[in-house]
């Protein structure tokens, strides 16, 4: 048997490069009635098959085992990645700071570095991204700027991909599959037009799949989202997930401090002296409060 990585999956059947080939490959049995999920981004041995391929061009292969796994994300569906870029436009379509939050709390619960990709600053006339880069940036996430259309921050986004395996997550319409092709143009990613009514994006990357990147690693292009769960998560831990509380966590009044209504909270006076964002805060008490509800109902 040999070792190999998952790149995609398509109508059952499970893509894995392996020593510079890639092979079409079936899944055992067990995996379905252990109730066992394979992902894009598994690491996984297989047993190489003689028989032709249905697309005609693979070797072909049985998947026998899923190797342990570094990491596991749901949406999107992949595992073993060492970082996610969460991009968003600061125009057409409007940046969604609360889906944003959202998406960072998912890949901080999985120990994933995230960084954040600031698009189409080139249609910004007031400038509101710097605002934007700045409360993301003092919180100690990595922001990249940039502009498909005008080349800006390619390079730097490109240089940060390096050698990494890495996800591409956002709404539709931000310009993912448009900055990816920036950066690798022999990638040939679809791209979509805005609607022109509504100024949304519209759905061009259909699958999940990783692609390898010339300046090595891979990249994973994934389906726009408009909605992002955290129902899984208990209020009490949600604190844990926001990055600027830490530090001020062992200085509040009351152990177990949540951060809204005791007396005493270092996190409060933080965010009154301007240390936190207010916005930050306000997003967390109104999360807080809606993980509260669903453990109640």
């Amino acid at each position: 048997m040999i070792q190999g990585k998952i790149i995609k999956g398509i109508a059952g059947f499970y893509y894995v490069k392996a020593n510079e080939t890639i092979y079409e490959c079936s899944a055992r049995g067990v995996f379905r009635k252990q109730d066992l999920s394979l992902l894009i981004g598994d690491d996984v041995e297989i047993e190489i098959e003689h028989k032709q391929s249905l697309r005609g061009e693979y070797k072909t292969a049985i998947i026998q085992k899923i190797l342990p796994r570094r990491n596991k994300m749901v949406r999107p569906p992949v595992a073993n990645v060492d970082q996610a870029v969460i991009v968003f436009s600061i125009n057409y379509p409007k940046p969604n700071l609360d889906l944003l939050d959202r998406f960072l709390i998912l890949v901080q619960e999985q120990g994933i570095e995230a960084s954040i990709c600031i698009n189409k600053i080139d249609i910004d006339d007031k400038e509101e991204y710097i605002t934007i880069k700045n409360i993301y940036s003092k919180i100690g996430y990595t922001v990249i700027l940039t502009s498909a259309v005008e080349n800006q921050g390619i390079d730097l986004l490109r240089n940060y991909l390096k050698n990494k395996t890495s996800f591409f997550a956002g709404n539709s319409g931000v310009g993912k599959s448009t900055l990816l092709n920036a950066i690798q143009p022999s990638l040939g990613l679809e791209t979509g037009a805005l609607s022109e009514k509504i100024k949304r994006g519209k759905h061009t990357t259909r699958h999940v799949e990783l692609m390898p990147l010339e300046i090595g690693g891979y990249v994973l292009d994934t389906p726009g989202f408009s909605s992002v769960s955290i129902d899984h998560i208990e209020a009490d831990d949600l604190k844990n997930y926001f990055k600027e509380f830490q530090s001020y966590e062992s200085a509040c009044k009351f152990v177990g401090c949540s951060h809204i209504h005791e007396p005493g909270c270092r996190v409060k006076d933080a965010v009154a002296q301007g240390d936190i964002h207010p916005r930050r805060h306000e997003g967390y008490v109104t999360m807080y409060n809606q993980l509260k509800d669903i453990r109640r109902w």
